[in-house]
C-alpha cells in the first residue's frame, strides 16, 4: 500500500485538482493523507469531503512528518497541492521503483506552463538533479517516493531547517537506502511560484540556495525568507 501525503496552508484552489488526479489513477491501492496547517480557506473542507484523512499539519516537514506518522502504507509518496498528476503516473512509478529495486526515488519536473523559459529552467534542474544523483542528491518536495522504514531511520525531515529540506532527506535518505531518479514519469507541478516571486528572483535565490548548502551546509536560518502558502499566481 502507498500513502500519499499532501502538506497544505490555504490549498482551496489547487488541491481539488489534485484530488482528481488521484481519483483518476490506473494505480489504485492508496491512500491519501492531508496533513494540514490550520488553513483558513475551505482545504479542510475539500480534503474530508474527498474522503481524505486529515491531520494537524503545519511547515511543510511537519506536514509531512506528520502525515507519515498516520501513514498506513509501506510506501510514502509525498506531494505538494499544485502537481497535477498523469492518470498513469502511480503505476508507473511503482512498477518502475519496484523493478529497480529502489528505496528512495523522485521524478524529473515538468511545469505546468507553455512559456519557454519555465520549460528551460526546468529542465536545468532535471540535468542537474540526474547528474548529481550518485554524489550529492536532490528532489523537490512535491514528488518524493520513500519506504516508510527508510523515513524512519533517517528520523524523516529535518523540522529545524528553513530552505531545501527536502533535498537534505533525499541526501539521508540516500546513505542508507538506494535513490535514485525514475525514467518512467514526470511530475507536473504549478509555476505559480514563478508567476508571484519573478523568474530572475527565483533563479537566483535558488542558486544562492544550493552554494550556501554546499560551502556552509544546510539551510536553518531564516535568510531566504521561505513563506508556506503564501504562493497564490497572479493569474
Amino acid at each position: 500500500m502507498l500513502s500519499v501525503i499532501i502538506p497544505t496552508y490555504n490549498e482551496g484552489k489547487y488541491l481539488p485538482l489534485l484530488l482528481s488526479s488521484l481519483r483518476n489513477q490506473t494505480f489504485k491501492n492508496f491512500e491519501i493523507i492531508v496533513a494540514d496547517a490550520r488553513s483558513k480557506d475551505r482545504t479542510r473542507t475539500i480534503a474530508e469531503k474527498a474522503g481524505c484523512r486529515v491531520v494537524e499539519g503545519g511547515l511543510p516537514a511537519c506536514g509531512r512528518n506528520k502525515g507519515a506518522a498516520a501513514a498506513k502504507g509501506e510506501w510514502l509518496l509525498f506531494l505538494d497541492a499544485d502537481v497535477i498528476l498523469p492518470v498513469d503516473f502511480l503505476d508507473k512509478a511503482m512498477k518502475e521503483i519496484k523493478r529497480r529495486d529502489l528505496d528512495v526515488a523522485s521524478a524529473p519536473i515538468q511545469p505546468l506552463s507553455d512559456k519557454k523559459i519555465d520549460k528551460i529552467f526546468h529542465e536545468a534542474y532535471n540535468v542537474y538533479a540526474k547528474a548529481t544523483t550518485m554524489v550529492y542528491p536532490h528532489a523537490p518536495g512535491f514528488c518524493i517516493f520513500a519506504k516508510k522504514k527508510i523515513h524512519r531511520a533517517i528520523g524523516g525531515f529535518d523540522e529545524s531547517l528553513k530552505l531545501a529540506e527536502d533535498h537534505d532527506y533525499v541526501a539521508r535518505a540516500g546513505r542508507v537506502g538506494k535513490f535514485r531518479i525514475l525514467k518512467s514519469v514526470r511530475i507536473p507541478v504549478s509555476v505559480r511560484r514563478f508567476d508571484r516571486d519573478g523568474r530572475t528572483k527565483i533563479a537566483i535565490k535558488y542558486l544562492a540556495c544550493e552554494a550556501h548548502r554546499l560551502l556552509l551546509g544546510p539551510v536553518s536560518t531564516d535568510i531566504f525568507n521561505y513563506k508556506f502558502g503564501h504562493t497564490k499566481s497572479r493569474k
